[in-house]
Parts: structure tokens; sequence; C-alpha cells
């Protein structure tokens, strides 16, 4: 039974390669520019998780949509963000946190 789940994991794996590839801007893969966002955003984290929702391309422009889920040390419960991030020519130039409750305002977007 348990050589069933790696053959799925393996191939889940080997399917998701050529979009993880194509998924880089101007030099810097999309999952590091992620990754250092996360970090920066949660210095505090014993740690974390981020799942992409959605990607929106415009030339050397992106829009990930993002969630994140972040366990702070010293609290028993880990916390869920929603993220807009704006991704210019591999750098990072603009996020923007989307609220979870609905017909909540979004907060105005910082600039990186």
């Amino acid at each position: 039974m348990g050589h069933r789940w790696m053959i799925a994991v393996a191939l889940c794996s080997y399917l998701a390669l050529p979009v993880l590839a194509q998924a880089s801007t101007a030099g810097r893969d999309l999952s590091s520019i992620i990754e250092t966002f996360v970090l920066q955003q949660f210095p505090d984290a014993a740690g974390h998780y981020w799942v992409i929702n959605d990607t929106q391309w415009d030339g050397d422009e992106m829009v990930v949509d993002m969630h994140t889920i972040v366990q702070v040390k010293k609290q028993l419960i880990p916390s869920l963000n929603h993220f807009l991030l704006l991704i210019v020519a591999g750098e990072l130039k603009g996020v923007q946190q989307v609220p979870l409750e609905p017909g909540t305002d979004c907060q105005p977007e910082q600039e990186t």
C-alpha cells in the first residue's frame, strides 16, 4: 500500500516540474521570490507553507495570488494569510494583503 502512495507523489512531482521550470522571471524563479517575501513578512515564524492560487502574466509583469500558513513561535494556532504579489522583471515590486473575511476592504498596497 505504501508504494502506491510513493508512486502517486513521484508522478505528481514529475508533472509539476515543467510548470515550476516555466515560472521563472528574469533569472529568479518564482519560488525563491515568494520564499524571500514570506521570510521577510514573518521573521518570527517557526515554520510556514505557501500555496499559489493563480498567476496572471502581462509581458514582464506577473501577479501572484497566494495563501500563506504560518506557525508563529509561542502560538498554538497557525495563521492563514492571503496576498497578491506584483513581480516585475524578476523583482517583487508590490504586495497587497487580501482579507479573508468577505465584505472587508483590502489594505493599501505596500511597495517593496
